[in-house]
């Protein structure tokens, strides 16, 4: 029998069309077309190449939160604490520099060890005494958020850091978290190239690695997958560490930017880097998702936050469009993914 003739399905290729319906992040990039075809008529100054700067660098202060957010989803969980943990990180890099007079990069250093470390407790927490993630990270966030203030008003007296862009290291941090890159005449924030970086490694990871593999894996049923030999606890403490390391990036760019930081912010961040997730086709219930969908999350988050302003609306309304795109967003998915069921 020819091989031209044969009925075995091993044989036959996936349809492109199979293929394009398949993808998590396909009912988020024709969300992405749509905002922005209604943004470049509506406003006409959002197609000019300094507002895509700023696009991007408002979608990339997001993003770079994001990225690890669709992770940790994708295996399953939540964290509540990712916006104050954000916080948490500039303002231990800040008040550690300060007080022992040091050079700012040992701040950063101690900064990224405590910060992977209550990544690392939230997975611990969470594998040792099997509580929902979402009362585990609520606890956590509460506590991050008194601990915020309460130190930062001890050490300093005020509910803000002190300055140390005078001290030693501070040029060298600032251009590594916070310097502006000027290309073809435009100027882009470097936590662009931050945020691509971290898509990259992060789709890697989830298509190309074992690692990516048991995500999947324990989002979709952790049972069988600890039954099949997928090391379940140390994948979730290694996602919220993930989530930790995103946060110290984010943070240091907080801190670096403005050189001191308000202990109260980051209180409901979390929330938006969740939307970004869902936006970009993750679910709730874990399992299904990419890092590059979440990118495109955030970009939608991007064009809608300044594109309100480039249009020059009432941006009080920003949340409203938020939450409408959340919604449409989630039904798109939705739909997607049944039509892609259906053509198997």
């Amino acid at each position: 029998m020819s091989a031209t003739t044969t009925g075995d399905e091993r044989l036959l290729h996936t349809s492109p069309l199979r293929k394009l319906l398949g993808r998590p992040e396909l009912g988020s990039v024709v969300g992405a077309l749509a905002v922005f075809v209604f943004f470049a008529f509506a406003a006409d100054s959002f197609l000019r190449a300094s507002s895509l700067s700023t696009v991007l660098y408002a979608a990339s202060t997001i993003g770079i939160m994001a990225v690890p957010v669709a992770l940790l989803m994708i295996g399953g969980e939540f964290d509540l604490s990712a916006g104050v943990l954000v916080t948490s990180s500039a303002l231990i890099s800040s008040m550690f520099s300060y007080q022992m007079t040091a050079n700012v990069w040992v701040g950063v250093g101690v900064s990224l060890l405590v910060t992977l470390a209550i990544g690392a407790f939230n997975g611990f927490m969470l594998t040792r005494t099997r509580l929902p993630s979402f009362i585990i990270t609520l606890g956590t966030f509460l506590m991050l958020t008194g601990m915020n203030l309460g130190f930062t008003k001890l050490i300093s007296g005020t509910v803000s850091t002190k300055t140390i862009a005078d001290m030693e290291g501070f040029p060298s941090a600032r251009d590594v978290f916070a310097s502006t890159l000027t290309i073809g005449g435009v100027d882009f924030k470097i936590t662009i190239l931050w945020w691509f970086a971290l898509v990259a490694v992060a789709s890697w990871i989830l298509l190309r690695t074992r690692a990516g593999n048991w995500i999947f894996a324990v989002g979709g049923n952790q049972d069988a997958a600890r039954a099949v030999g997928v090391p379940v606890k140390a994948t979730k403490i290694g996602l919220y560490m993930g989530v930790a390391f995103g946060a110290w990036i984010a943070g240091q760019h907080l801190l670096f930017s403005y050189d001191v930081v308000q202990s109260g912010e980051g209180v409901g961040n979390e929330l938006i880097y969740i939307i970004a997730a869902v936006i970009g086709g993750c679910l709730i219930t874990g399992g299904y998702g990419s890092a590059v969908g979440s990118a495109v999350g955030a970009f939608i988050f991007g064009m809608t936050s300044k594109g309100i302003v480039f249009a020059e609306w009432n941006p009080d309304w920003f949340k409203f469009f938020l939450g409408a795109m959340l919604l449409l967003a989630t039904l798109l998915n939705a739909w997607v993914r049944k039509r892609a069921e259906a053509t198997k």
